[in-house]
């Protein structure tokens, strides 16, 4: 077996386990009568619980070295490098915080979201390529990975802030906190969305090939692998009986990745439409049980602590180490670029997040909101700004 196969073999190995040890989370949960339960129940679940995601993310590091030594360098150059490796942070930062607070409510929650986020990576192209010029740089490493584990510690925030919201939220009235609250669930199915329509195209190995012409006003050629709902610019189908798109996008939205989240939005909605059918009631209040024997307190304490940890790690990696790359590879600090703004953008917020949460005494409700409006930014910057607005950043 070579080292690639080895890599995706390990990686599917976490996913397993992760997805096992929610299972197992969830039991240690039910089994007790608080998270600060001694009964044997709880102890023998919860010890299986965390021993299974341990083994879940050596798994997962050694999926991260295996391509590293494959490749050559850090596997953080494209969109499914970069995913997997936040997705394995995030355990990493669950598991950190697990051993600090023992709270299993937490693997519950935390899990299904590194679930989620590996198979939303698993979705775009695998293959090692040659970098380019921009990204051969020691400081593009230090830069992403920085910025990814600052994020996955901000998870944890957002993760503490939901269950906070589940438990003390009454979603058996109408209110904007539990419309709200099931939007959040609404967007999480989305992301399921999205893994389901292109695993779907790609079992039916659909693919049309289209001319467009680019920003510098050469014609080039764009393979889609999903129905085109929009189309580059000035696009015309080579592929016979394509698919003609709906609109034609200008330059700076990529039209390709549009209609993919496209495809997403319409296969998410179609499956929570579904789900509520089947479950008839909101996704939220299906969750909440789980979230009862919750302590508020600890959440709250863990949801302030995880950003304030994981805030100036973000800023180290995201803003400082990014600037330094930029200016070796398009020799400036910052030039407003799509993913650039929307890091400032992610940095202010938290920043103000802090703010409040230290002059004006946010906490509970307030801060849990605040933790997971954070993580949705961050969430958007991944996904939308990634696949819709075409940047410098493109080649994720």
């Amino acid at each position: 077996m070579d080292l690639v196969s080895l890599s995706s073999t390990l990686l599917l190995i976490a996913f397993i386990a992760y997805l096992v040890a929610t299972f197992l989370f969830g039991g240690a949960v039910k089994g007790s009568s608080s998270e600060k339960s001694n009964s044997k129940s709880f102890d023998r679940w919860g010890k299986l619980a965390i021993t299974v995601t341990i083994i879940g993310f050596i798994s997962n590091v050694g999926y991260f070295i295996t391509r590293w030594i494959a490749a050559g360098h850090a596997p953080v150059s494209n969109l499914f490098e970069f995913t997997t490796a936040f997705g394995m942070m995030v355990v990493g930062a669950f598991i950190l915080i697990y051993y600090i607070y023992r709270v299993p409510s937490l693997g519950l929650f935390a899990l299904p979201i590194a679930v989620l986020i590996i198979a939303y990576a698993s979705m775009f192209p695998r293959d090692i390529t040659p970098l380019i010029p921009a990204l051969k740089s020691y400081w593009l490493t230090v830069h992403v990975i920085t910025a990814a584990l600052g994020e996955s510690i901000l998870a944890i925030s957002a993760v503490a802030g939901l269950i906070w919201l589940l438990k003390n939220i009454d979603l058996t009235k109408k209110s904007k906190q539990s419309f709200w609250i099931e939007a959040v669930m609404f967007l999480a199915v989305l992301v399921l969305g999205f893994v389901i329509s292109t695993s779907s195209f790609a079992i039916a190995d659909y693919k049309a090939e289209y001319s467009y012409v680019n920003k510098e006003g050469n014609v080039a050629e764009m393979e889609y692998n999903l129905p085109a709902i929009f189309g580059m610019n000035e696009s015309k189908a080579i592929t016979e009986n394509a698919m003609e798109p709906l609109a034609e996008m200008p330059p700076i939205v990529n039209a390709k990745k549009l209609t993919v989240v496209t495809w997403s939005v319409i296969f998410g909605t179609v499956l929570y439409v579904l789900l509520r059918l089947i479950l008839r009631k909101p996704i939220a209040a299906v969750l909440q049980p789980f979230a009862k024997k919750a302590n508020s307190q600890y959440m709250d304490e863990i949801g302030y602590r995880s950003v304030l940890i994981g805030f100036p790690v973000f800023t180290l990696g995201a803003l400082i180490f990014a600037m330094i790359w930029a200016h070796e590879a398009w020799s400036r600090f910052w030039g407003w670029d799509p993913k650039e703004v929307w890091a400032l953008i992610t940095w202010l917020f938290y920043a103000v997040f802090l703010h409040l949460r230290l002059t004006k005494g946010w906490q509970g409700e307030k801060s849990a909101w605040l933790a997971l409006i954070g993580f949705i930014i961050i969430m958007f910057n991944l996904i939308a700004v990634n696949l819709i607005i075409a940047g410098l950043h493109s080649y994720a």
